[in-house]
């Protein structure tokens, strides 16, 4: 039996609006929230992100009502990430309508945290997203970042994911700093490391440019949902050409498009 694997699109958020840039910086306006949100639902998308890129630094809050807004405007998942801290920020996620809340700089900063939500929540609920840059001299050549991707740790990425793993998160989301924005590809190494040593699902996340980077994260990097932003929001892809694609190369998708006579 294939595994079928899911197509995600993400909302970057700040100030309310969908943004993207290029590893990280250098953002533009990308639409409104529940106008994408509801456009890739539309579009065949299985699950959104919705991730406030700016909380974290500007120590705020994740935009629940941003995020309500979304919610209650489509049916599929949506996971939330970014300023999320506390048992209460989670449960104000969930509350908001958010089927998981992705954890980061906290994580990092405070792995009890991520044992509690664990416990209070369920493993189901909680993604832990690991912001990743190269470091040659480390292991996996993969370092943390945090803080957004602005601040450098030292810690290995690869190890640093067994450690959640452990904790009892039910998804990874490694994003690599490098191939953020750049449509050069997913940084394959990095996502099958991470999967294949923690045993979970894992999202590829950061470089889609080109509709093989999608079979090639499924294939090379076993990644289980594909995300990607710059694509879907420019209109270089539609989720249902990405899909198309992956069932033409005989990757399990679900809802896949009928293809035209």
């Amino acid at each position: 039996m294939k595994r079928t694997v899911n197509v995600m699109p993400c909302l970057d958020m700040r100030n309310g609006r969908v943004v993207k840039g290029i590893h990280f910086v250098d953002l533009v306006d990308a639409g409104d929230p529940v106008a994408c949100a509801t456009a890739y639902e539309a579009d065949g998308a299985d699950e959104l992100g919705f991730l406030d890129i700016t909380a974290t630094v500007e120590k705020r809050q994740t935009t629940f009502d941003v995020l309500q807004r979304v919610t209650s405007a489509v049916k599929i998942p949506v996971t939330v990430g970014g300023g999320i801290r506390t048992l209460a920020d989670v449960e104000a996620a969930l509350a908001a309508g958010a089927k998981k809340a992705s954890i980061s700089s906290a994580a990092f900063r405070d792995p009890d945290f991520v044992a509690a939500a664990v416990q209070q929540f369920g493993g189901a609920a909680i993604v832990a997203a690991i912001d990743v840059d190269r470091n040659p001299r480390l292991p996996s050549k993969r370092e943390v970042y945090v803080d957004g991707g602005r601040t450098p740790t030292g810690v290995d990425a690869v190890e640093f994911a067994k450690k959640l793993a452990g904790l009892g998160v039910g998804e990874m989301l490694p994003t690599s700093k490098t191939g953020d924005g750049s449509k050069r590809g997913y940084d394959l190494e990095l996502i099958r490391a991470i999967a294949d040593a923690t045993k979970l699902p894992t999202v590829a996340s950061g470089g889609a440019g080109k509709l093989i980077h999608f079979l090639e994260a499924v294939k090379e990097g076993h990644a289980s949902t594909l995300l990607a932003a710059s694509v879907f929001h420019f209109g270089t892809f539609t989720v249902r050409q990405v899909k198309a694609y992956l069932a033409s190369q005989k990757v399990g998708v679900h809802n896949p498009p009928i293809p035209k006579l």
